[in-house]
């Protein structure tokens, strides 16, 4: 067994979701929130962000921690058991560009009950629910805007010391 460790996001402009459809050799992929592999010396925010960059364009911080999610798959070789890591991400404005390189073929914002229904694999369904519901609560605080803006502050502020 191989075990693998992945992280991501659950990208949110106001108030819609971040998608990517992918589409490999015109085999139906579907639609999925982006996420990749950990690579060496990452830690698991910056592996989220890196892969919400790399994969969508989009520009976004961290906002919170919002669960792992299991699954599995075979490969020739073996059978795959990964982690993910999903991270509840504000992002900055709507640009989105899908990554070609990985065959993302279109990326948008989306609306909650759009997303539900257009996300492919029911762990990211859940999780996105998760975020979305989490997201619902600072905002009806009036917490979302400065949500995480500390954590990012410190981050930053430690980085220049």
């Amino acid at each position: 067994m191989i075990e693998a460790v992945s992280c991501g996001g659950v990208v949110i402009f106001r108030g819609k979701i971040l998608l990517l459809y992918k589409n490999y050799k015109n085999r139906y992929e579907g639609w999925v929130l982006p996420k990749g592999t950990v690579e060496p010396g990452e830690t698991y925010p910056q592996t989220a962000l890196r892969e919400v960059k790399e994969e969508s364009g989009a520009d976004a911080e961290i906002v919170e921690y919002v669960g792992k999610s299991t699954y599995s798959f075979l490969v020739p070789e073996d059978k795959v058991e990964k982690d993910v890591h999903w991270y509840l991400m504000r992002a900055r404005s709507y640009y989105s560009k899908p990554q070609s390189e990985e065959y993302f073929k279109d990326s948008g914002f989306y609306k909650y009950h759009e997303a539900i229904h257009l996300l492919r694999f029911a762990n990211e369904k859940e999780m996105m629910a998760k975020a979305y519901a989490r997201y619902q609560e600072l905002h009806r605080e009036g917490k979302w805007e400065e949500a995480g803006r500390k954590k990012t502050q410190k981050a930053a502020a430690k980085a220049i010391s």
